[in-house]
């Protein structure tokens, strides 16, 4: 069994967003040259995250102003987390969101459904972040 693992970076430079990531884990597959196995995909940051769904930008949209009703960014005095800090409303959108996805490959391409794409989350940034890939199968 082979093993491949890389770090991509990031920048959003406003504090939320969201980046179609599947070029770049298509990319980390076709250097793994593994045909068989799992990709897992995860932020290695806890506020951020990798999720799968739909690459259309009136979802995004909405996924934003959901998350923004759900744990609102203001007033920052509302959450005990934001002495000092202003991003408890980051920790518990990505904790909705996910920190991960694991999604299987077969015969060298990502054994996806209809339309799934994987994403970057953010939801604090304005500072460069890392996600992981990590490939593991023949």
């Amino acid at each position: 069994m082979k093993s491949y693992r890389k770090e991509l970076w990031f920048n959003v430079p406003r504090r939320r967003g969201f980046i179609n990531i599947t070029p770049d884990c298509e990319e980390c597959l076709r250097e793994s040259g593994i045909r068989e196995g799992f990709l897992l995909c995860n932020a290695m940051h806890i506020t951020a995250s990798v999720f799968i769904n739909d690459d259309e930008s009136g979802l995004h949209q909405d996924y934003d102003e959901w998350l923004e009703k759900l744990a609102p960014h203001e007033p920052v005095s509302k959450y005990r987390h934001n002495v000092g800090e202003d991003n408890a409303d980051a920790h518990m959108k990505r904790q909705i969101m996910g920190r991960e996805v694991v999604v299987a490959v077969t015969e060298g391409r990502f054994d996806f459904g209809p339309w799934e794409q994987i994403f970057y989350g953010e939801f604090d940034g304005r500072r460069q972040k890392r996600v992981l890939v990590k490939i593991i199968g023949e």
